[in-house]
C-alpha cells in the first residue's frame, strides 16, 4: 500500500466514517475509494435487473406469487 500525504476535509471525513461505519481515517478513506471504484459495476448490475425480462412488473403474476 502506498503512503500518500493529502489534506482531507475533517467534516467530510467524519460524515463518511459515520455513513460507512468505519472507525479510523485509513479505513474510511480506503472504504470510500473502494466504493467509488466499484460504483460502475454496481450500476451495471442494477441496470441489468431493470431491463431483465421477468415477472416483477406483471401485477397478476405478482398477486399470485405469495399464494
Amino acid at each position: 500500500m502506498a503512503r500518500t500525504v493529502v489534506d482531507i476535509d475533517d467534516d467530510a471525513l467524519a460524515a463518511a466514517a459515520v455513513e460507512l461505519g468505519t472507525t479510523t481515517k485509513v479505513d474510511t478513506v480506503n472504504r470510500a475509494l473502494s466504493l467509488v471504484g466499484s460504483r460502475s459495476e454496481r450500476l451495471a448490475v442494477l441496470e441489468a435487473l431493470r431491463i431483465a425480462d421477468d415477472d416483477l412488473g406483471d401485477a397478476p403474476v405478482m398477486a399470485d406469487a405469495w399464494r
